[in-house]
């Protein structure tokens, strides 16, 4: 068998009548989508869901899947106790999956930490499964009458966390899941929970921001149409600033459909609370090669790298060549001889930034020179980026197609009074007190504000964000690409 079916669900806790105690009425059209939604999964008589959920163990690489044989669960933080679940893992099936994931590179699997609660992502679409499917949780007696012999549940589930890893990743992680499924011929059903923006209206708990609801129309649109090749369009900086909560849920429940056909059905979008919640279901259908989303995106960024490393200038040139050396051989290159004279004869400091399919993989760098000339700070500094920066793991020869470098030669520091003087696009920041020193460049994605490059240069420095008592100095940047 494979995967019979999904659904795009949000989670608010407040739809549970125990938790919302009549606030849920304002949201009654959701409550509508996701009864009609659960009563289609019923249908398709599942032996094991798959629940993708933003709250459940998150790691920055690595994707944790169920660990153990069981969990419980309850809305006791959300003041309603009474409500609990308690639900059987499908334990071969995540063996299996996590054994496809290793041969294949993915990072994922039942290692980590072994928490066997139930995170509220998972609890609010099992809230609405059980009542059209009881045998999916034998918790709170809905299960009981349709309970195996040894007390467990007749229908499993399978818990997969999300991570920091690229949207890529995720979508091979699906991938991974509709395999498995297929290699034990399970009856299996998809469920992709997360809520859209949280920034759609003034008075929502997170505010709001004008990516919010171009977040939740754009979101609609792909997912009502099937649309999957378009996840991969959404910037992060994007979906950070529209505080999306579920866009990797759904590139997961993607990668299980890919070379599929698929008919999709929207059945509510509402943001009366701020939060948008869109409800979708997805029928897969025949074999589609057109459908192949991640090689065609794939094939997509090849193209545009390939015209990219074309016009490279020769700081970025040398930055690449360092990295490609040192990754594949672990062999420093020398400083070569027809590079243009300002990299051999002139010092500064200099920033070596990586990237991998839109999210930094690496930066390293010296806010003053510490070698003889720029050639050679950035020969170093590639090297660091690349397999030293705490932040990731050492770059590995298989990623090295994908890399975009980019080079940040610093001009020197010099001390401002105040904040008035700094400009997010055109200076960098240094925030330093006493021996505590934290630096940002200029014009990053997402830092729109001075108050925010200060505070994340702070961060890094290990300042207390309240502390006004720091040194400030502004420095300007040549960027190359």
């Amino acid at each position: 068998m494979a995967i019979l079916g999904a659904v795009m669900v949000p989670h608010p806790p407040m739809i549970v009548p125990a938790v919302g105690r009549g606030s849920e009425k304002q949201i009654a059209e959701t409550i509508r989508a996701y009864e009609q939604a659960a009563e289609w999964i019923a249908s398709l008589r599942p032996d094991t869901i798959l629940i993708t959920s933003p709250h459940q163990t998150m790691y920055a690489d690595y994707f944790h899947i169920s660990p153990g044989r069981s969990a419980r669960g309850d809305f006791g933080r959300f003041r309603a106790p009474q409500e609990s679940f308690r639900v059987e893992y499908d334990a071969e099936l995540t063996a299996v999956i996590a054994k496809l994931a290793r041969e294949r590179g993915i990072p994922a699997g039942p290692m980590g930490e072994q928490d066997k609660k139930l995170d509220h992502g998972t609890m609010v679409p099992l809230y609405f499964l059980r009542r059209a499917y009881p045998a999916v949780d034998t918790g709170n007696g809905y299960g009981a009458g349709q309970a195996a012999a040894d007390g467990s549940c007749v229908c499993k589930i399978v818990r997969v966390g999300l991570s920091g890893l690229p949207l890529t990743e995720h979508y091979k992680l699906g991938q991974t899941l509709r395999d498995a499924v297929e290699q034990l011929g399970r009856r299996a059903v998809f469920v992709a929970s997360g809520d859209l923006s949280h920034k759609l209206q003034s008075y929502g708990p997170y505010g709001f921001a004008p990516e919010g609801p171009q977040y939740d129309e754009r979101i609609m649109d792909v997912c009502s149409r099937a649309a999957f090749g378009e996840l991969f369009d959404f910037e992060e900086t994007f979906c950070e600033k529209a505080a999306e909560c579920g866009h990797r849920s759904f590139v997961i429940m993607a990668g299980a459909f890919d070379g599929q056909k698929v008919k999709a059905t929207q059945l509510s979008h509402e943001d009366v609370t701020g939060v948008g919640y869109g409800i979708c279901t997805f029928e897969p259908g025949e074999p589609d090669e057109g459908r192949r989303f991640l090689e065609q995106y794939l094939m997509r960024v090849q193209e545009k790298l390939t015209a990219a490393r074309a016009a490279e200038d020769p700081y970025v040139q040398l930055a690449r060549k360092t990295v490609e050396s040192y990754i594949r051989y672990r062999v420093k290159p020398s400083v070569p001889d027809d590079l243009p004279p300002e990299m051999l004869h002139r010092s500064a400091g200099a920033f070596v930034s990586i990237h991998e399919h839109g999210k930094l993989r690496g930066c390293i760098g010296t806010i003053s020179p510490v070698r003889d000339c720029v050639a050679q700070e950035i020969i170093d500094n590639a090297v660091s980026a690349s397999t030293r920066d705490p932040r990731f793991d050492p770059i590995r020869e298989d990623e090295l197609e994908w890399l975009e470098i980019s080079v940040d030669v610093l001009g020197a520091p010099e001390p401002v009074s105040s904040p008035a003087e700094l400009d997010v696009k055109r200076y960098g920041v240094i925030v330093s007190k006493g021996i505590k020193r934290g630096l940002l460049l200029p014009d990053l994605d997402g830092v729109d504000t001075v108050e925010q490059q200060i505070a994340i240069a702070k961060s890094k420095a290990g300042i207390a964000e309240w502390d006004r008592k720091v040194q400030l100095e502004r420095f300007e940047v040549v960027r190359h690409h």
